[in-house]
């Protein structure tokens, strides 16, 4: 999700950036061209970061960020643990 305090104009803008960048890749793609691939990989990476979608998380609620946990190793590790195998 977006920051929802980006302005209007500079979301639209962003977004823009995103679609454009999304493009090259597949423009670099098509075309073989695996330079021209990083560099668009690079450009859709900014992009997204601009928009809050990578990076620091906007919010703040107070909760741990989670995400780079794995469950069987993080505070889920118990009900990992009781899944029936095949379920985690």
């Amino acid at each position: 999700m977006s920051n929802p305090a980006l302005e209007p104009d500079e979301r639209e803008r962003l977004v823009k950036e995103l679609m454009d960048a999304r493009r090259a890749v597949g423009a670099a793609r098509r075309a073989a061209d695996a330079a021209a691939e990083a560099i668009a990989h690079d450009a859709v990476h900014r992009a997204k970061v601009a928009l809050g979608e990578r990076g620091s998380a906007w919010w703040c609620d107070g909760a741990p960020d989670l995400n780079r946990h794995l469950a069987r190793t993080g505070p889920y590790a118990q009900w990992y643990a009781g899944l029936p195998e095949g379920e985690g």
